[in-house]
C-alpha cells in the first residue's frame, strides 16, 4: 500500500526545495501546479473545455491565466465553473500518476492543500514553514514581487499558523541541511528506508 505523503505551505515557505529533495531521495513528487500548467499549455486537456465556455480565455490555443483573471475579476462566479473543468482533469493526472508509482511512498505537492480539502484524503500531511521575516525576505527577491502582491496573496491562503495546527508533520526551512535532514528523517519514519 503506497503511503501518500501532502506536501504543502504558504509561499515562501520552502515547498518547491523540499519536493525537490523528496525526489533526490528517489521518492516521487506529484505537484499540482505543474499539472495545471500542463493543462492550460496549448495542446492541453483544459484548453477545448475552458474555450468552449470561456473563448476570451484562450490566447495562442493555450489558457491564459491573465485572461481567466480578468474574467474572474468581473464574474467571481465564474471560478466554480473553471473548477468543474479543471478538478476532474487535475485528478485524472494525479491517478495516473499514482498508478504509474506503486512504491512505499508518494508525496502530492498541493500549495491549495487545505482549501481543496485533500487533507481528507491524504494518509499524511506535511507542512512547511518559516518565520514571516524569512518568509517575506525569500518571496520579495522574487522579481517583480511587491510587498502588496505578497499580502494580496497571504490573505488568500490558509494562514501558516492555522496550516501548523493541521499538520501531521511540519519542517521548519531555515537551512538546507537541516530541512534534507528532517526530510531523510520522515522518509525514513514512514518507510523504514535508512540512507547511509
Amino acid at each position: 500500500m503506497t503511503h501518500l505523503l501532502g506536501l504543502t505551505g504558504s509561499i515562501g515557505m520552502g515547498k518547491s526545495t523540499t519536493a525537490a529533495m523528496f525526489r533526490d531521495f528517489g521518492i516521487p513528487v506529484w505537484d499540482a501546479d505543474a499539472t495545471v500548467h500542463r493543462l492550460y499549455a496549448k495542446g492541453g486537456g483544459a484548453v477545448g473545455p475552458l474555450g468552449q465556455i470561456f473563448p476570451d480565455a484562450i490566447v495562442d490555443d493555450a489558457v491564459s491565466r491573465p485572461a481567466l483573471n480578468t474574467i474572474l475579476k468581473s464574474d467571481p462566479s465564474a471560478l466554480e465553473t473553471i473548477e468543474k473543468i479543471v478538478h476532474p482533469l487535475v485528478q485524472a493526472d494525479r491517478d495516473a500518476f499514482l498508478a504509474a508509482h506503486p512504491g512505499d511512498l508518494v508525496v502530492l505537492d498541493i500549495p491549495l492543500l487545505y482549501e481543496t480539502g485533500a487533507d481528507k484524503w491524504l494518509d499524511t500531511v506535511l507542512v512547511v514553514s518559516a518565520p514571516p521575516d524569512v518568509q517575506a525576505t525569500r518571496v520579495l527577491a522574487r522579481p517583480g514581487m511587491t510587498q502588496d502582491t505578497l499580502d494580496l496573496i497571504l490573505r488568500r491562503q490558509t494562514s501558516d499558523a492555522e496550516k501548523r495546527a493541521l499538520a501531521d508533520v511540519v519542517i521548519e526551512t531555515l537551512t538546507l541541511d537541516g530541512t534534507r535532514q528532517a526530510v531523510q528523517n520522515l522518509i525514513c519514519d514512514l518507510t523504514g528506508k535508512h540512507y547511509a
